[in-house]
């Protein structure tokens, strides 16, 4: 069967390299080092590895395409009877941010729109870090083991350099009597910065209105 396989075959995709060049009367492939191998001297496997991938990074492609389109379209729908309802009645429905939801007439599909601010944090983050720990410090080691941990969590840095935000939005929730924990959590309201935004779209249905809603997954791997 492998050698029966025949490269050259054209790609599904446009944006794709051909898997092979042809000069003169030889035929080549390109490998991983940039070097030209003879098409007769690549071994059969390869060639049948090289144009699976070939064929499945085409689909791809055309997909990521499609969903881009998609979700453009949907973006524009959706904008499109908000202003409709502005137009007509003038107001916006749906919440602050741009936040909607548009729901079938039968209640069985739904279709939800979120604007979600993307943060970063600036130096203060620091300066209520040294606070928070000095708080920790002051403190008797046992009333303070859980609010160490806590602490210890939220600040945290992950693998990717990211600080975790819903652990430090916790501890600004906490209601502790103390002026160093006071001016820390003020530093650290200082220290958010909104950099920007991203909308996002999701898709629900249900058999019926008293039956729960479920994720319509555009995902490869939730579908």
């Amino acid at each position: 069967m492998l050698d029966s396989i025949e490269t050259g075959v054209a790609p599904t995709h446009p944006e794709l390299t051909p898997a092979t060049v042809t000069m003169g009367d030889r035929s080549f492939m390109q490998d991983a080092g940039g070097r030209l191998v003879p098409t007769d001297l690549v071994k059969p496997e390869h060639k049948l590895e090289d144009q699976t991938v070939r064929t499945i990074i085409g689909h791809a492609l055309e997909l990521n395409g499609r969903i881009s389109r998609f979700r453009g379209h949907t973006f524009d729908d959706v904008n499109s009877f908000v202003d409709l309802l502005a137009e007509r009645y003038g107001g916006k429905r749906g919440g602050k941010k741009g936040n909607v939801t548009i729901t079938s007439y039968d209640g069985t599909l739904k279709v939800t729109v979120q604007v979600q601010d993307q943060l970063s944090f600036g130096p203060e983050l620091q300066i209520a870090k040294n606070l928070v720990d000095e708080c920790i410090t002051a403190w008797s080691a046992g009333a303070g083991d859980e609010i160490r941990a806590l602490v210890e969590h939220a600040f945290q840095v992950d693998k990717e350099g990211r600080i975790n935000r819903a652990a430090l939005f916790q501890l600004r929730r906490l209601e502790i009597d103390d002026e160093n924990w006071r001016s820390a959590m003020i530093a650290l309201g200082e220290a958010i910065r909104v950099i920007g935004s991203r909308e996002y779209v999701r898709f629900y249905r249900r058999k019926d209105t008293r039956s729960p809603w479920h994720a319509i997954a555009i995902d490869l791997a939730q579908a």
